[in-house]
């Protein structure tokens, strides 16, 4: 909807505080000169400055509260709530120009935002309902309760009215005095930010919340028809989060550019850098506003500013934190962590979210079945860009902080967990805001979570995540830094699960080249990079070049890990899958054949280590023709694979393939023909027809198909 501000009273007389302007108006009628005749506060007109071109969605609540006044019950109280900007006002200014346009009917409007504002308009109304001069003066000096006038007169009203409370974001101001009452002559309707139930009670309440795109993007076509189509305008809509006041400041800003006309696309393409804010607060130029909640950068800080004066400091300082993060559902869990004690008591932060929440600044929504908390795009971009100079460094530290305790410490496979999806957009916000001195840590943690996607079989979102990862972070770090070195290796591992050989190999080359330049070919991650690239080499066919790169990479992190760490035991069992039959017996002195139970002493036997040495044991085995010891085994590894980790998983349809081979082999062609072709479709489901996994299992199914079952 156009006129998406939270509107205030005309400008009579003014208290100039630290926040801007506050407008106060006193209304007095004497005689004939009533409402009708009055200045430009009369209460019969929204005091909105600028009307809204016209009302987009909003149809839904339009048609409850259109209906609640024509059948002329009285006696209800309406709140519009929601976050500032939203356009509450123009809701209840769209309702009241109905209301007024109708015979017999009067609007009613009163500017709710503080005290004062608060009890002048309410007075206004007196008057306007027929209060004499001598009971308004006894009222403004305290000799009579101001409300009981007021509402005396609403109760005798010859007319029935609709009254708006607008802005009323300080609901304790109501209490004091008894200003909302109910009437049967006339309906309420209030707009506010305060979501909470218990300051509303009785009164029906409805959520005002952003546009969606396709009435967003007629929003600024309303207002600047010649700057683009409407599905640039809905692109645009797109990068404003769909909020009313950041679209009616831009479709301002449009409509006004004579000399050189921008267009849709060109104003787009700016809200991409750092100030973007800044730009859209340059509509409110066209719009003559001067209000701060009239312009996105400052609409907020009214709030921020009644946290400070209401002694909820910390409610500020979890929204400068949650600013560090994305627009994106952030899960609760994040928050309650020790670490969050840097910028508030981590007591404390139950009390700042719900004073978030019921300042309509935050919601709480549901995503992948985890309790989240999420903010608009531009509020966290206004509030980024107001945060003290002197806090982002400790804000930038304790996001890290909270990031690294919601990433598993040690990343292990195990079935697809959409949660891990949820941190990536914050990880990356993080490493977009965060200055030189957290940027390494940042990536390291983002990192992991790549590393942790990876081994969920979420390939495409770990590559992605530490591709972008990298990018971000190179804006303080050097790309030979250590922690980019290791995004880029994540990212060639990834590669090479999505079948992009070439490109995997590219990467993962160049980055073990620096990595033994700059740390030794004997680091861990050197060879973490090495075990990555061996495995590329080996399934383009280069087994030889593969198998060389794997001793070393068994050699290097025996001497720098040890010979029982996990990684270790893990490259070693690389070579039960790698090495030729003959070479697997008479390796490490004949010990390689009995890894599994190596790992099943040292790890535990379910332990992903052991369970992929057993996997890798039983394809040697398999290579050997000792076809019943192979078959025992793959069997049990395929079937503890699928009850931990599901029947799609990458390496459990690595298992059942292998299982497939050892039935065929030992004569139950029908079985391995079964197996096979699930295995086939599985992949061709989750990995597409062209991988390279699918078209080796499509080809191994079409063989057996001919009969030819051996190794």
């Amino acid at each position: 909807m156009t006129g998406g501000t939270d509107g205030h009273a005309e400008d009579h007389g003014r208290v100039y505080q630290s926040h801007g302007d506050q407008h106060i108006s006193e209304h007095h009628h004497y005689g004939d000169a009533g409402p009708d005749n009055g200045g430009p506060d009369s209460v019969r007109r929204p005091a909105v400055g600028r009307l809204p071109v016209a009302l987009r969605d909003r149809s839904e609540v339009m048609e409850r509260l259109r209906a609640s006044v024509k059948a002329e019950r009285g006696g209800q109280v309406y709140v519009l709530y929601g976050m500032g900007g939203s356009g509450k006002t123009a809701v209840a200014c769209a309702l009241f120009q109905e209301v007024t346009a109708e015979a017999g009917r009067v609007g009613l409007w009163v500017n709710a935002s503080d005290r004062a504002s608060l009890r002048a308009g309410m007075l206004a109304v007196a008057a306007d309902r027929g209060a004499d001069d001598g009971e308004l003066l006894a009222a403004r000096n305290g000799l009579r309760p101001a409300a009981d006038l007021v509402w005396r007169y609403l109760d005798r009203s010859a007319e029935p009215w609709l009254l708006v409370l607008d802005n009323t974001d300080e609901p304790e101001i109501l209490r004091d005095g008894d200003w909302l009452r109910t009437s049967p002559r006339g309906t309420v309707l209030v707009t506010t930010r305060r979501a909470a139930a218990r300051w509303w009670p009785g009164a029906e309440l409805q959520y005002i919340g952003v546009l969606p795109r396709e009435d967003a993007a007629l929003v600024l076509r309303d207002l600047a028809p010649h700057s683009g189509t409407t599905e640039q305008a809905a692109r645009v809509a797109d990068r404003l989060g769909r909020l009313p006041l950041a679209l009616t400041l831009a479709g301002g800003f449009l409509s006004r550019q004579v000399i050189d006309p921008w267009t849709m696309d060109a104003y787009g393409d700016q809200l991409d850098s750092d100030e973007r804010v800044q730009l859209i607060d340059r509509g409110a130029d066209a719009l003559s506003e001067a209000d701060p909640r009239h312009l996105v950068g400052l609409t907020w800080q009214l709030t921020l500013d009644a946290f400070e004066a209401r002694g909820l400091p910390e409610a500020a300082a979890l929204l400068r934190l949650l600013a560090r993060f994305a627009a994106e559902p952030l899960p609760l869990a994040l928050l309650n962590h020790a670490g969050i004690g840097a910028v508030l008591p981590r007591a404390r932060t139950e009390t700042a979210l719900r004073a978030l929440l019921d300042q309509s600044l935050s919601e709480l929504v549901d995503a992948a079945g985890t309790r989240c908390v999420q903010s608009h795009g531009i509020l966290l971009d206004s509030v980024s860009a107001a945060t003290p100079a002197g806090l982002v460094a400790a804000l930038d530290t304790t996001a890290v902080r909270l990031l690294d305790g919601a990433v598993p410490a040690v990343p292990d496979a195990g079935p697809h967990d959409p949660r891990l999806r949820l941190l990536v957009p914050h990880a990356l916000a993080l490493l977009g805001h965060v200055g030189e001195s957290s940027a390494a840590d940042a990536l390291a943690v983002t990192t992991r979570l790549a590393t942790a996607l990876h081994r969920t079989g979420d390939y495409v979102s770990a590559r992605e995540t530490a591709r972008n990862a990298a990018d971000l972070a190179q804006r303080h770090l050097d790309a030979d830094h250590r922690t980019v070195l290791a995004a880029r290796s994540r990212e060639g591992r990834a590669l090479f699960r999505l079948g992009r050989y070439a490109e995997a190999e590219a990467v993962l080359r160049t980055v073990r080249d620096t990595q033994v330049r700059l740390f030794g070919a004997d680091d861990p991650d050197t060879t973490d990079s090495g075990y990555g690239l061996q495995l590329v080499l080996a399934n383009l066919g280069r087994r030889e070049e593969a198998v060389a790169l794997l001793r070393d990479t068994v050699a290097a992190r025996r001497s720098a890990l040890g010979a029982e760490h996990p990684l270790t035991l893990r490259a070693r069992a690389g070579l039960l899958e790698m090495l030729p039959a003959a070479e697997v017996v008479t390796d490490e002195d004949g010990a390689l054949l009995s890894l599994p139970s190596e790992c099943e002493r040292v790890l535990g036997p379910d332990h992903t280590v052991t369970l992929g040495a057993r996997h890798n044991h039983a394809w040697a085995l398999y290579l050997l023709g000792r076809f019943d010891e192979a078959d025992r085994e793959i069997r049990q590894v395929a079937e503890t694979y699928e009850r931990r980790f599901g029947p799609e998983y990458p390496i459990v349809l690595a298992a059942r393939q292998l299982l497939s081979r050892t039935r065929a082999a030992l004569g139950h062609g029908e079985e391995g023909i079964a197996l096979m072709t699930d295995v086939v479709e599985r992949r061709d489901r989750g990995l597409g027809p062209e991988h390279p996994f699918t078209v080796a299992s499509r080809n191994l199914l079409d063989a057996y198909r001919s009969g030819r079952w051996g190794p």
